[in-house]
């Protein structure tokens, strides 16, 4: 008698593919010790710097909380530049992104897969400082998805891509720094990255005078980070098809370009 196998589609299918790319991930943690030591412990090393900055220059205490929160981002950030923008990149170059290809799931739940001081706060509303961390993540995480078939397609050039949006992001977003301190125009340029709407909406909400060093107001930067949001994931949607289509008709995506 033979046993019926059980094929999940549909969400089920994106939720296992998510589950079934997170898991080596998480393994290969907590095998490789030295990379919790890497990520956590070596980049509190800058924030601490602009830290004592600060207080050498007799800057608020607000701006020591405006590096810590910022300095918390920064995670966000790197684990889009390196571990979502590039990860069809180097699933091209381990041989994996033909199966990746060839299976019945989605590329974006293969993407899904891969996510001290003595400073006072001051909360000015807890559901708002929830929905401006969720849009900002959503439509950070919808432009690491649209921007890794953009680095599918630069092939060898997105590594140096990656390292040249490293450092000029924390610049321009406004890590370390209220990003009112820039030109208007600079500052909204800079917007098109979410995360620098998010930190300016987070730090308005949780700092007494964030209001004060705000670029907007934190009901137009919500409305704004909803827009982005729809805008990447509906444009990384695109893209990804786009790039499936391409690997079927032409079979040869999966090839280095040399």
């Amino acid at each position: 008698m033979e046993t019926a196998i059980r094929k999940n589609t549909g969400w089920r299918l994106f939720i296992q593919t998510i589950l079934g790319r997170a898991y080596p991930r998480v393994v290969g943690m907590s095998r490789e010790k030295s990379w919790l030591f890497f990520d956590i412990f070596l980049p509190m090393l800058s924030v601490s710097a602009y830290v004592f900055v600060y207080r050498a220059i007799g800057a608020p205490e607000e701006y020591i909380g405006f590096v810590v929160v910022g300095g918390a981002m920064t995670a966000f950030w790197m684990n889009i530049l390196w571990s979502m923008s590039s990860q069809l990149y180097w699933e091209k170059e381990t041989g994996n992104l033909a199966l990746y290809i060839m299976s019945p799931t989605n590329l974006m739940a293969v993407l899904l897969g891969s996510l001290a001081f003595k400073v006072q706060y001051a909360l000015g509303s807890f559901w708002q400082l929830l929905l401006v961390f969720f849009l900002a993540m959503t439509a950070l995480y919808g432009m690491g998805m649209m921007t890794a078939s953009l680095f599918l397609l630069l092939s060898r050039e997105a590594w140096h891509i990656a390292n040249l949006a490293q450092e000029p992001i924390y610049l321009v977003a406004g890590f370390y720094f209220p990003i009112k301190s820039f030109n208007f125009w600079v500052a909204a340029a800079a917007s098109i990255i979410p995360l620098t709407l998010g930190l300016d909406a987070m730090r308005q909400l949780v700092f007494p005078s964030g209001p004060a060093l705000g670029f907007l107001n934190v009901r137009v930067e919500i409305f704004i980070l909803s827009g982005l949001a729809v805008l990447f994931i509906t444009a990384a949607r695109i893209l990804l098809r786009k790039m499936e289509r391409l690997a079927i008709r032409e079979g040869r995506l999966t090839e280095s370009r040399r």
